[in-house]
């Protein structure tokens, strides 16, 4: 029994190692390839040395690397300086005063492929006393349990700013659910306008977007735009790592929640996060004059996105046919 337990500790941590050193080791990918095939082929051997007798000093032997390799792992930290992918390359900032809020580099480019757009970063100014709506939109692009969640935020004026939680990759990274539990990106918040971060998913990555109208008081929603500001500033002195699974873009958003609407139910849907509609829903943080099905299916703005496209009415277009609250 003992020695089937230190073999599965072994096996486990073994195949963490593994992936670490894949994913953080400096050097190519051949580099890479060695030290992990070497790290795996070392705990091979650890695991034999304890079914031939030799159990504490496969034991001992193995754990003394393992602590070598997790004082690497501790000591690599976020940074802001990487060669950063265009959409990625500048980091949201605000400023408060009274109710205004200066945001810096909000992001609206023009897309007109996923590799081919015109790179506009602006300043906007914002009176969150003309703060009227919020939006909660989901792109799906990894079937019905994966999806990306932004907040839109609506203005009298008709105005929306949209805030997403993203990876920062750089220039040559694509994403990776695997990569994400493995330091292998930051975290950015992007505020930008709908025609750039919704209209990218609706016409450009064609991937099926929903709209839902979120029931929140005018404070509350201002409490969370402010949130929003607060946690892209701190990024700025401070980066992160996003995490898959700690670090995404749900749960950071589920505990800005917490912070300004009080205690919410955990849910196993804040990681599935394609289910996020439903706990929401369950929680009674949309319209409740309607089904969820009801809902989803007014909400789905896709088709509606396509035909808006460049106008300059996108943001009013897509919502037809959203009930207002």
């Amino acid at each position: 029994m003992t020695r089937a337990f230190v073999t599965l500790i072994i096996g486990l941590a073994g195949v963490w190692g593994a992936l670490a050193l894949w994913y953080q080791a400096p050097g190519g990918r051949g580099w890479k390839s060695s030290i992990s095939a070497f790290w795996v082929a070392f705990g091979i051997f650890c695991g034999a040395a304890v079914w031939s007798g030799w159990l504490a000093s496969g034991a001992l032997a193995f754990g003394a690397a393992y602590l070598a390799l997790l004082i690497w792992w501790n000591s690599l930290s976020p940074t802001n300086t990487r060669d950063w992918a265009d959409d990625v390359a500048q980091l949201t900032h605000g400023s408060v005063e009274g109710s205004h809020v200066t945001l810096h580099n909000v992001r609206n480019f023009a897309w007109r492929t996923a590799a081919d757009y015109m790179v506009r970063w602006e300043t906007r100014r914002f009176d969150l006393d003309r703060l009227v709506s919020l939006d909660m939109i989901m792109s799906y692009w990894a079937g019905h349990a994966i999806a990306h969640t932004l907040l839109s935020f609506g203005f009298e004026d008709g105005s929306h700013l949209v805030f997403s939680v993203e990876i920062r990759r750089e220039r040559t990274q694509t994403f990776s659910e695997i990569g994400g539990f493995f330091k292998e990106f930051e975290l950015s918040v992007i505020a930008a306008d709908e025609r750039d971060i919704v209209r990218l998913r609706t016409n450009v990555r064609r991937e099926k977007t929903y709209l839902y109208r979120l029931r929140m008081t005018t404070s509350a929603m201002r409490a969370l735009f402010l949130a929003y500001v607060g946690e892209a500033n701190r990024l700025v002195g401070r980066p992160r790592f996003y995490h898959t699974l700690t670090g995404n873009c749900t749960i950071l958003v589920y505990r800005m929640l917490r912070r300004v609407v009080g205690p919410l139910p955990v849910s196993y849907r804040l990681w599935l996060s394609g289910y996020l509609p439903e706990y929401v829903y369950s929680v009674g943080g949309l319209d409740m004059r309607y089904s969820l099905e009801e809902l989803r299916s007014l909400g789905y703005i896709s088709e509606r996105g396509l035909r808006a496209d460049t106008s300059e009415t996108y943001s009013e277009d897509v919502r037809r046919g959203v009930p207002a609250l």
